[in-house]
């Protein structure tokens, strides 16, 4: 079994996948698009990524607000889980991403790279967080209780 993890965002989408046996999140890459609401080869390359890796499950990053409430950006990212859910056909998990942009940069500042550089991995190394949160705390448990 493997999952996929996405940090979604307004105009990018970080990708990671875990490794077979649900340990480690690893970051595959960052999808990027022009305008927000061209979601068609979003879908499409995470539709290749869900067959490439054989996926079970979807962990989604959910952005909620600090105060828990729930803004346009979590609208939109619960949305893009109900067309997920259609268009893969497993699971989608939300986990809670408030401050995995925060983890990202420290992660970033402390192996080295540049400031300037941090837009080439962030989304990607946000991804990989909430999965690796998703599989410290869940993990296969979710998947076999569905």
């Amino acid at each position: 079994m493997r999952v996929l993890g996405l940090d979604f965002g307004s105009k990018t989408c970080g990708v990671a996948v875990s490794d077979p046996l649900m340990i480690t999140a690893q970051g595959v890459e960052i999808i990027r698009r022009t305008k927000e609401n061209h979601m068609r080869q979003t879908y499409r390359r995470i539709e290749e990524l869900a067959q490439e890796y054989q996926i079970s499950a979807v962990v989604l990053g959910y952005p909620l607000n600090m105060d828990d409430s729930v803004g346009d950006r979590a609208k939109k990212t619960l949305e893009f889980k109900g067309e997920l859910e259609t268009r893969l056909g497993v699971p989608v998990f939300l986990s809670d991403e408030r401050l995995t942009t925060v983890a990202a940069d420290e992660t970033m500042r402390d192996v080295g790279i540049p400031r300037e550089d941090y837009k080439k991995y962030v989304d990607k190394i946000a991804a990989m967080i909430i999965l690796q949160d998703w599989l410290n705390n869940h993990g296969s448990d979710d998947i076999c209780v569905r």
